[in-house]
């Protein structure tokens, strides 16, 4: 594994943070997540969740007042860290980047960048970034800000990181702003015309529902595929529209068309064909056609490997 023997300590809590630490952990490293004496609150909000992202790791209880010097002297032995407080409050702990060996890889993940005390969650982040403005008030499927704009961005920082250290020895302190970060993710549509193209423009890259009321993708973009589209639902006549002006008038002699069978129907006489068109499935049937198991290592009770580590780390003060 390519992280093989390196230590991450997890100071981060809900769904970024341990969802980056998941992924290290994914690709060899070992994962220690230090947690308050209540417990990260994902426990009790989400505990489906946060049995799926910590799945395999290490849980210890930092109590400030008992131990205070236990955070820091775990963060000082560590590879990789990772932070999620508001600016300052780590240094207030003592485990900000400033105070720990030089060839630690520090990242931070915070929801604005550094210095920004505005508080927030996921949605305010994607509102932030221009991501909701053309699907509001619906809400998005996933926590793109938290998981792309957060995790994902954090997780590549951290391997680009690691493999500078390779080089220099030196770690590096990073900081993951998920608002600017999810701006990036769609800051390719302030160029070029039309800019709703991938997100309801087009009436060959939408969702249309189905007779018993399930829903079917279809982005049939390329004239290929939508000419076999067109052919395969009767309605040859459409393939000339591909791209006409009024893409809601298409889009509606597709919504009739589409009603008049039911989803298993549609699957069944498209599965054999190229025409870019599939289930809008649920997550289970998602999970079942891509072969996903539910993680089978165990999930740490709180602070389940507190006193190993306190043992390891005997010589810490406090």
């Amino acid at each position: 594994m390519v992280l093989r023997d390196l230590l991450v300590v997890d100071f981060t809590r809900y769904l970024p943070g341990p969802f980056a630490s998941r992924e290290l952990l994914r690709l060899g490293a070992r994962v220690v997540r230090v947690e308050s004496p209540d417990g990260d609150p994902l426990r009790s909000v989400a505990p489906g969740w946060d049995a799926a992202l910590n799945a395999g790791k290490e849980s210890v209880v930092w109590d400030l007042e008992e131990h205070p010097g236990f955070g820091p002297a775990l963060a000082a032995r560590a590879d990789v860290v990772l932070e999620g407080f508001r600016p300052g409050v780590a240094d207030r702990l003592g485990i900000g980047a400033a105070g720990l060996p030089e060839s630690v890889v520090y990242c931070s993940v915070t929801g604005f960048g550094a210095g920004n005390l505005r508080a927030g969650h996921d949605l305010n982040y994607a509102g932030w970034a221009g991501l909701l403005a053309d699907t509001a008030p619906a809400l998005p499927p996933v926590q793109v800000a938290d998981i792309a704009g957060g995790s994902l961005f954090a997780v590549i920082e951290i391997l680009a990181a690691l493999l500078e250290r390779e080089r220099t020895g030196r770690g590096k302190h990073l900081i993951v702003s998920m608002t600017h970060n999810a701006h990036r993710l769609a800051a390719h549509r302030l160029r070029g015309e039309p800019e709703r193209t991938l997100t309801g423009g087009l009436a060959c890259y939408r969702m249309y529902e189905t007779a018993d009321g399930r829903f079917l993708t279809v982005t049939a973009v390329e004239l290929k595929f939508w000419q076999r589209l067109c052919e395969l639902i009767g309605r040859p006549e459409l393939v000339e529209r591909h791209y006409e002006q009024d893409q809601d008038a298409l889009a509606t002699e597709l919504e009739t068309v589409f009603l008049s069978r039911p989803l298993s129907e549609w699957l069944d006489l498209f599965d054999a064909e190229d025409v870019m068109v599939g289930p809008v499935a649920t997550l289970a049937e998602g999970s079942e056609w891509l072969g996903e198991s539910v993680a089978t290592d165990s999930t740490p009770a709180l602070g389940e490997h507190t006193e190993r580590w306190r043992a390891d780390l005997a010589s810490f003060e406090g």
